[in-house]
């Protein structure tokens, strides 16, 4: 696997689409952080490690509005073959109402709205919807 982040976000996407409560993902400090930020911004339920040193998993509750899923879509934006960076004037608004950006910095994974606030730039990951 060359992008565990775009295989992260796939599974989410594919478990919503059969309608599952709950995602198993391979552990990683980025994906925990991501799922992180993605429950704050209330597109999940619940984010948990579960497992012991030699097959940690991260477990997502997925949240859901009377069975249509809260994330509509998601779209990886940097990926391995052509990492796409932003300063904070080039975080423009998502272009879909509702929409997020994710953006990994210097001081972590955070929102397009949090990193203009901190007038930071970084690489962004992902649009969620």
């Amino acid at each position: 696997m060359t992008d565990p982040i775009a295989d992260m976000l796939t599974r989410i996407m594919n478990a919503q689409r059969v309608q599952k409560p709950f995602v198993e993902i391979p552990f990683s400090n980025l994906k925990f952080e991501i799922a992180k930020v993605l429950l704050k911004e209330g597109f999940l339920k619940e984010a948990e490690q579960k497992g012991r040193k030699e097959r940690k998993v991260l477990e997502l509750a997925l949240q859901y509005d009377e069975k249509t899923p809260v994330i509509s879509g998601i779209k990886k934006i940097s990926k391995p073959g052509q990492r796409i960076y932003a300063s904070r004037s080039e975080l423009l608004k998502t272009k879909r109402a509702g929409g997020t950006l994710l953006v990994s910095t210097s001081k972590g994974i955070m929102t397009d709205k949090e990193a203009r606030k901190s007038r930071m730039g970084g690489e962004v990951i992902c649009e969620v919807w």
